[in-house]
């Protein structure tokens, strides 16, 4: 009994530290975005526009990814995707330190986004796996909660070493950790699923069934919330900051370490509390409807002093800290032969609905609106249709996962 507990913790540790880097590289850019644009000649007024783009463009690599990884996950195993993920955005990141301007800089980061896409469904994909019904929340909320600390130690980089240092090291730990990566089994749940379906990873098979369709599209629903957080209150801090007259110079890497600290223990509490009640539903909508709530504050903060502003991003960060039940959800919602797909390509469209989040934002500007304006509606927006995605999902706590989708 031991040596079976000792050899499930394996998997759990090595994919909450590729998590830790993922999420390391993943909120980077959002942190190094002014110093290294500016290193490489983006004038003051441009920063806001070529750092939406860049985001974009990253997030755009992670839908190709997502899609890509997460096929593979059910044709080739798990391991693979856990494998192969991270030595593509190791090595983009070692590379963009080296960029001189911003084609190059584009490049690397869709080259980043389609490597970032794969490591969090693969590794929340195994540990569901190898974990009893009863456990499989402890782990994926161990992985999620120690993955997001990740951003922590990129926004203590960001404040004490160059832009181009925290690439390397972020492309170091991403290459050190493939190394850990040697002793992990493949799910033994995927094996017998390989053995006895010939329709592994088929998105044919995904989207043949107006109910599979459904629980897809309210999986990606959800997570809208989390990725308007980050993807425009915390990266555009400086220039929301400076509309809400806050006091004092904001610092995107504070933003990011307050807001993530947040996460981090947002990630640990919802998923706790989902083990306590044993619904991952009821949670979801608790945190969703805290996220809205807090949204709502975010622009009612005028004038405060800088440093309450961080410490609001804490709160902010805890709110919208619903991503390790969320990803859980979504892996417990579908069979083994399409497991994969779906638990590595959800998060990646909801990181890739950043791109109409953020035009969204920028659209309602056009219409004569401040951006504080904008930025309040579409974050309304995010958070009502994410609280009625969140209603219309099925309870999968008790769910067992050894299964396999059929057509209908």
């Amino acid at each position: 009994m031991k040596k079976e507990t000792r050899l499930l913790s394996i998997p759990v540790i090595v994919a909450a530290l590729g998590y830790f880097v993922d999420i390391y590289d993943l909120v980077l850019f959002s942190i190094v975005r002014q110093p290294s644009l500016k290193a490489i000649g983006i004038a003051a007024d441009a920063m806001e526009s070529n750092g939406l783009l860049l985001i974009n463009i990253q997030m755009i690599g992670m839908l190709i990814g997502g899609l890509m990884w997460g096929i593979l996950g059910d044709k080739k195993g798990r391991l693979s995707v856990l494998f192969g993920s991270i030595l593509m955005y190791s090595l983009a990141n070692i590379a963009n330190a080296y960029i001189t301007n911003i084609n190059q800089y584009a490049v690397l980061r869709f080259i980043a986004g389609v490597g970032l896409a794969g490591e969090l469904g693969a590794g929340i994909t195994l540990v569901s796996e190898i974990l009893s019904k009863e456990q499989r929340g402890w782990g994926t909320t161990i992985v999620a909660t120690v993955g997001v600390s990740g951003a922590i130690l990129a926004g203590i980089l960001g404040l004490t070493v160059d832009w181009t240092t925290c690439y390397l090291i972020g492309g170091i730990l991403g290459l050190s950790l493939l190394l850990m990566r040697i002793g992990v089994f493949e799910s033994g749940m995927y094996k017998m699923a390989k053995a006895h379906s010939n329709e592994l990873g088929s998105l044919k098979l995904l989207f043949s069934s107006s109910e599979r369709r459904s629980k897809y599209l309210h999986c990606i629903l959800v997570g809208l919330p989390i990725w308007y957080v980050i993807g425009i209150l915390i990266t555009l801090s400086p220039e929301l900051g400076k509309e809400l007259g806050i006091v004092g110079k904001i610092n995107p890497a504070y933003s990011i370490m307050y807001c993530y600290a947040g996460v981090t223990l947002g990630d640990l509490a919802s998923g706790v509390l989902s083990q306590l009640i044993k619904s991952r539903k009821k949670v979801l909508q608790i945190f969703v409807l805290a996220t809205f709530i807090c949204v709502i504050l975010y622009f009612f903060l005028r004038g405060i002093e800088v440093q309450s502003f961080y410490l609001f991003f804490s709160i902010l960060g805890f709110a919208a800290g619903y991503w390790a039940v969320l990803i859980t959800t979504s892996s417990e919602q579908f069979g083994t032969n399409i497991r994969a797909t779906v638990t590595t390509s959800v998060p990646n469209f909801i990181r890739a609905a950043l791109v109409p989040i953020s035009l969204m934002y920028a659209g309602i500007q056009t219409f004569g609106l401040h951006k504080l304006h904008a930025g309040l509606i579409t974050g309304i927006l995010c958070c009502g249709i994410a609280f009625w995605a969140a209603g219309r999902l099925k309870e999968s706590f008790h769910t067992d996962l050894d299964y396999h989708e059929k057509r209908s």
